[in-house]
């Protein structure tokens, strides 16, 4: 609401923060992103505020700058303790300063401190970012606007100096207190096919017949209650592509921007396998903790986080194949396993799992995923069966650097998929598990549904992997390339490889030109993708492809303010610095030094909001306060637990021919469990072995009757087995 002495939180306290705007632009695969902050100062007192906000993992922050009243100030990349200290200098001699900082233990949280606002001031704060968009299954592109930064759960650990430790005031999403806007341009060489989103945006208006450029951008009157997404499709994406851009010797005669930067998108052609993995152990964290009994997004009727979980958890467990093993965790302040060690997969075990599955609940309390990792990678490995770790959460946590730690010390030994549950969720904490561990990364908001996604890494998981992976350059003599990506150890089907380079010595003639190769071996057979392209270099202001590069390099080696290794942070704080791409060592500082005088009067502190999603509030106590007892339960007595190598005891293999004991869920309890989702219902009564058994709960979700599924089936079938129906379907193939 508008009063006379601005615009209010709930506490009747102005908040100076008055619109955020964003704009936007998309080329090919990169997204540049311009997101201006205008505060204004309509208090008689001089003001310093604070403002907590996420943004994407895989941005690179490159620019800062203030305009203070018609006046442009440029904000320098420093070391961050030195930046603190001018800082705080300023504020103390009554200098207008601003401070723009990444939080100490996650790349995906930001702060912004504007100090010494005069009364009547206006400022206009304005960041900038280049970030690689990610390729959906479908082809498209997705870009993502974080919006919601919902509270992180800090466990028993210290983290006094977080950002989110300053207690800025939360507020629901529809209480907002500032603005948003958002305008977006998108361009292709190979056109532009259609562009979708889940906000209301302005019909997609193209610019020239060709449609190799187009404009949208945020309806009118849009709030910034959800997480802003951008789906693009292009009329071809699989095409290998190289772009070189032009150093900045004169500036940096001896720093990373000195040599002109190469920018390698491979889409490797990997063929199906030719026989699917079928060992493995396949283990599923599930968050439980409180805050998990939110809901996805804000939409209205949106799924609460923890049913969806447990749908897709049955989805998963009823996908694995005969004769792996498997387990499921769920965790909080606590944590529970349902078997005391991985167990084989059989019809019997599954149908216990699902059991498990129903009484699942967000009971758990905070969201401590750091004591059940450790406790499944002390679990001695099962020969012939490797890893494969499952990851379900909302990601709502402080420590995110301990917990990508641990995950890449264990890195050889597994791979690791993670899945963001809901708006919010920490996109560092599970990108960053993922990519250590060779693994995949879904996020799950909206309408998005959380099925199709699992199973399409539940796929990739039984596939062989891709070994041998090298990149190889053919470049004119005098010419080399020194590659800045760490090392790539898996790949597969349908996803994209993109690799940096800086190239160095004497740039050929107008006409030259250079191959990259990629080579990789699969199940034996020697593979080879090559790209030819132009060493020309294009100029670009922005040095775009350097600064992508710098953040490629930062993601591998920077594991946070505290926690980087000594060896590595002068690495660090060397390359962001040089290439102005901020760090969790850096931060950057601006003073107004042409203020004619010192700001005059007491300064007073004003925190500006944050959104939380609706519901969130209700069970924040829960999961912010909770403390329970660190100890494991298990639903089984010592003396049943199986070796790591034995069938599980007292349980018949249906590899030893018995088969499967009848189900024991009903179609009325589908219903209840699984609501009106008849895929979904119709895989829950889904055997181990893929089969079904023929009664009026299968008929009944089929919308048949029971003499017509009979009347339907080979007459040879039902010779050999009356009860059953085994027509196989691959839910891994589903919706993919």
């Amino acid at each position: 609401m508008v009063l006379p002495g601005g615009l209010l939180t709930r506490k009747e306290e102005p908040v100076p923060l008055k619109s955020i705007c964003v704009t936007l632009s998309i080329r090919e695969f990169v997204a540049g992103v311009s997101a201006t902050l205008n505060y204004e100062n309509e208090e008689d007192v001089p003001l310093e505020t604070f403002f907590v906000f996420p943004m994407d993992d895989d941005s690179a922050v490159y620019s800062f700058e203030a305009v203070v009243d018609g006046k442009k100030i440029k904000a320098e990349l420093q070391e961050k303790r030195k930046a603190h200290s001018i800082y705080e200098s300023a504020i103390s001699n009554r200098r207008q300063a601003f401070l723009l900082e990444e939080d100490k233990y996650s790349r995906d949280v930001f702060c912004c401190n504007v100090g010494n606002l005069n009364p009547g001031s206006k400022v206009a704060l304005t960041l900038k970012s280049v970030q690689e968009l990610p390729l959906e299954a479908d082809g498209a592109l997705r870009y993502v606007l974080p919006a919601v930064l919902n509270p992180r759960y800090r466990g028993s650990g210290s983290f006094e100096d977080s950002c989110l430790d300053m207690k800025t005031p939360v507020v629901p999403l529809e209480d907002l207190p500032y603005t948003f806007s958002m305008f977006a341009t998108i361009s292709s060489q190979h056109g532009i096919e259609r562009i979708q989103s889940n906000c209301p945006f302005s019909p997609t208006e193209y610019l020239g017949e060709d449609k190799t450029s187009a404009q949208v951008s945020l309806t009118d009157g849009h709030k910034f209650d959800r997480d802003v997404e951008l789906l693009i499709y292009y009329s071809e994406v699989h095409t290998p592509t190289v772009a070189v851009e032009m150093g900045q010797p004169k500036d940096n005669p001896d720093g990373f921007m000195k040599d002109p930067s190469a920018m390698v998108c491979f889409y490797p052609n990997i063929p199906e396998a030719q026989s699917p993995v079928i060992c493995g152990e396949f283990v599923f964290l599930m968050d439980r903790s409180g805050s998990m009994q939110c809901p996805i997004s804000k939409q209205d009727k949106s799924q609460l986080r923890i049913e969806a979980a447990k749908e897709t958890l049955l989805l998963l467990l009823k996908s694995l194949p005969i004769g792996c093993y498997f387990n499921v965790y769920g965790f909080g302040s606590s944590y529970e396993a349902f078997f005391p060690n991985s167990v084989q997969y059989t019809q019997q075990t599954m149908e216990e799992a699902l059991r498990r599955v129903k009484l699942m609940q967000a009971d758990l309390g905070g969201t401590e995923i750091l004591t059940p990792l450790q406790i499944i990678y002390r679990e001695p490995s099962i020969a012939g069966h490797p890893l494969q770790l499952f990851v379900f959460t909302d990601g709502e946590v402080t420590d995110t650097f301990n917990i990508i730690n641990e995950v890449k010390r264990n890195r050889l030994r597994h791979r690791c998929f993670s899945f963001g549950i809901g708006e919010g969720a920490s996109t560092s904490l599970i990108k960053g598990i993922a990519r250590v561990a060779g693994g995949t990364s879904e996020f799950i908001t909206g309408k998005d549904r959380m099925q199709s996604k699992a199973l399409r890494a539940l796929k990739r998981a039984l596939q062989p992997a891709v070994e041998d992976i090298s990149v190889s350059w053919d470049l004119p003599r005098g010419l080399s390339a020194k590659m800045l990506s760490p090392e790539q150890t898996v790949l597969y089907k349908g996803q994209r490889l993109i690799v940096y380079a800086l190239l160095s010595g004497t740039m050929p003639p107008v006409e030259a030109t250079g191959e990259v190769y990629l080579k990789y071996t699969l199940q034996g057979k020697n593979l080879e993708n090559r790209v030819t392209f132009s060493l020309q270099p294009k100029p670009d202001d922005n040095f775009t492809i350097h600064r992508l590069a710098a953040k490629s390099f930062l993601r591998a080696k920077d594991m946070g303010f505290r926690d980087t290794p000594a060896k590595d942070k002068k690495d660090v704080l060397k390359i962001s610095i040089d290439c102005g791409v901020i760090s969790s060592q850096t931060a950057f500082i601006a003073v107004h030094k042409n203020l004619n005088k010192p700001v005059q009067g007491p300064l007073t502190r004003r925190d500006v909001p944050r959104p939380v999603l609706l519901g969130a509030a209700s069970v924040m106590p829960q999961y912010l306060g909770c403390a329970l007892p660190n100890a494991k339960s298990s639903y089984f007595s010592p003396a049943s637990q199986p070796t790591r190598t034995s069938r599980y005891e007292g349980m018949p293999d249906q590899r030893d021919g018995c088969k499967p004991c009848r189900p024991m869920v009903s179609k009325d309890l589908c219903a209840l469990v699984f609501g009106d989702n008849h895929l979904v219902q119709l895989i829950s009564l889904q055997n181990a072995d893929g089969s079904w058994y023929l009664d009026e709960n299968l008929a009944g979700i089929l919308g048949k009757s029971l003499e017509d599924l009979l009347a339907a089936v080979p007459v040879k079938i039902l010779e050999r087995e009356t009860m059953m129906w085994a027509s196989k379907v691959d839910t891994c193939d589903i919706d993919t």
